[in-house]
């Protein structure tokens, strides 16, 4: 099985064609984003891919995401990323219509779940110590875990714990590179 390489939308243009468990990875200007990045890069091996700084998961065919913000999971439109750029990680043959459906039902499951602010301290945690702690609750995800969460149901399997990926190690897993300047 396969995916099929992501797809890169600028500034005022949007993406048409998709299916639910694809998921878009952008580059957000948030303090929370910032320090997302700060990680990425501290870690070293996301250095390459430390761009990324947001993930969401696409849920229904009409381009509604799930995504974990500082205000916690909410449901969005994929228009709401028209003026910014994003790339769009297409599950291809990698995913099936049932588990399209299974990661579209999970995160719909988290929608009004807060942030995960337990798992950034975590990760920030781990990053100092070299420890690969988790102190988090289950529910209570940040938008990269949310994602990889999601697509555990798939046949992905991921060398990190979902709890601990930022949206470089999905970026990477996936071979989404940061777009060219």
């Amino acid at each position: 099985m396969s995916h099929l390489p992501a797809r890169r939308f600028g500034p005022g243009e949007s993406a048409t064609e998709f299916e639910p468990g694809d998921f878009i990875l952008t580059h957000r200007r948030t303090p929370v984003s910032r320090m997302l990045r700060l990680a990425q890069k501290i870690r070293g091996r996301e250095r390459k891919y430390s761009y990324w700084s947001h993930a969401a998961v696409i849920v229904d065919t009409d381009g509604s995401l799930v995504e974990a913000e500082s205000k916690g999971v909410v449901r969005s439109p994929l228009s709401k990323y028209h003026p910014e750029e994003y790339h769009l990680v297409h599950l291809g043959d990698s995913a099936d219509e049932r588990d399209r459906k299974q990661v579209a039902a999970f995160a719909e499951s988290l929608v009004g779940q807060p942030f995960g602010y337990l798992d950034l301290v975590s990760v920030g945690l781990s990053l100092f110590t070299g420890a690969k702690l988790n102190v988090s609750y289950e529910s209570h995800l940040m938008c990269s875990a949310l994602v990889a969460r999601a697509l555990e149901r798939t046949d992905v399997i991921f060398n990190d714990e979902p709890a601990h990926m930022l949206p470089a190690d999905l970026a990477r897993h996936y071979g989404v590179e940061a777009p060219k300047e």
